[in-house]
Order: structure tokens, then sequence, then C-alpha cells
């Protein structure tokens, strides 16, 4: 099971989602736990406040860090081992790799949403933490980061995909794009699927999977092709469908 904690301020942004599809699926088969708790559950003032404006001037607010401290400590109440992880543009890039790591973690997962500004840097100096990014642009907060690292992880958990070989395949699992997917009609406005995905040879099919997935790459994303511990393994094969190409591989 993977075990999760989202401390945000908006738990109506989280909740909805958990309530759709895979995550729904998930959860209904005990493969997902998931916590939502409202940051300002855990506010002392009768305002519920959780930010507040920065010291030193400048537009925006900060969340505060006693709600932070508190909530953490709330789980951490529990007496299940936590790995936090705050929502942050300057955090370590979201991966595949990660969400692997994360579907095999046996602490509970606390993703702390950042919101406006961001949060009070003793959040960073008191709690031990991770920063984690879905990319390199700003978000209105850190809600929808935490559903993406949620949906991603969760996809390795065993028995939540139908097909266990699903996750296998996606995109960058292999350190490739996917290659491209065609259902029923075989035709259709003039535009028809590969023969070799109809002729029942699955070793003849394996091998167009793979070369397509090799060109989809080196179309879209070659750094991909070269990264580190990846690029002596794509060599033959992307030498070898040159030659069939041609010398070619555009």
């Amino acid at each position: 099971m993977m075990k999760c904690d989202v401390i945000t301020l908006f738990p109506e942004i989280i909740r909805p989602v958990l309530a759709q599809s895979m995550l729904k699926r998930a959860g209904e088969k005990g493969l997902l736990d998931v916590r939502v708790h409202n940051l300002r559950d855990f506010t002392e003032d009768k305002h519920r406040t959780a930010d507040d404006h920065p010291y030193g001037g400048g537009a925006g607010m900060v969340l505060k860090p006693e709600p932070i401290f508190r909530a953490v400590d709330a789980v951490r109440s529990q007496g299940e081992p936590v790995r936090l992880i705050l929502t942050s543009p300057q955090g370590r890039l979201f991966t595949q790799p990660l969400a692997f790591e994360f579907s095999r973690e046996t602490r509970r997962i606390v993703f702390i949403c950042g919101r406006y500004e961001g949060v009070d840097e003793r959040v960073r100096e008191g709690l031990d933490l991770e920063e984690v990014s879905i990319g390199d642009y700003v978000l209105t907060g850190g809600e929808l980061p935490a559903l993406v690292m949620m949906d991603a992880a969760v996809r390795w958990v065993p028995g939540v995909l139908g097909d266990p070989e699903s996750a296998n395949e996606d995109s960058f699992s292999g350190a490739l794009l996917d290659y491209p997917h065609y259902t029923r009609p075989a035709t259709f406005r003039g535009l028809n699927i590969p023969d070799v995905l109809t002729s029942g040879n699955h070793e003849a099919i394996r091998d167009w999977r793979r070369k397509q997935a090799l060109l989809n790459t080196l179309k879209k994303r070659p750094d991909l092709l070269n990264h580190p511990g990846r690029a002596e393994e794509n060599r033959k094969p992307l030498k070898d469908l040159g030659k069939e190409r041609g010398g070619k591989l555009s």
C-alpha cells in the first residue's frame, strides 16, 4: 500500500480528484491511503490565519510556520514514520524513477503544499524535508503537483493497474518515449494502421514498437537518448535503424 498525507489550505482541490478514476480504484482496493489535512485546522486564532505579509515588505503572502509544524506534528503523532515532501519550484525534478521510488516507500509520504509566495523559510530549516518540483514553472499552489506525484507513483503499486505491464511500457519507464498506439477501426479517413500490427507476428510487433519508440524519442526528446547509463544501450539500435532507413533517422 502507498500511504500519503496532504497538508493544504485547499483540501477541496485534492478530495474530488481522489474520488475519480485510478486513484479512486486504488483506494477502494486498499492500495492507496490518502489523508487530507486542512492547514487552517492547525491555526490557533479565531480567524484561522495560515498566512501573513512577508518581513521586509514585498508583494504577496507567505504561509506561516506554526500551522505547518503543528500539522506535521499531528501526522507524526500517529506513530508511523514519515517522509516529508515540500512541493516547490526550487526542488529536485520529479521523474519516473522518483515516482517508482515513491510507490515502494514504506513510510507515509507527507506532501506539504505551498501557496502564495511560498512558505516561511523556517519550515525548510526546522523540518527534515525534501523539496520536489514537477517542472520549471510556477503554479498557484502545490495541490496539483501533489496530485501529479501521487498519480504517477500509484501506477507502480502492484495491483493498481488492470494490466501489470502497462506501467512498464509507459513513456520514460525505459528512458524512451512510448511507441504509437492504434485501435479500431483499421482505416479512418484514409489513414491506415501499420500492417505489422495485424500480422499476428508478435516478434515483428515487438521489433516495430521498439524502433518506433526510438524514432519517437529521437524526434521529440533526443536528449533522452544520451541519458547517463542509456546512451550505450541505445547506440546500436539507432545505428541499425539508420541502416534500415538508408542512413536517415528523420
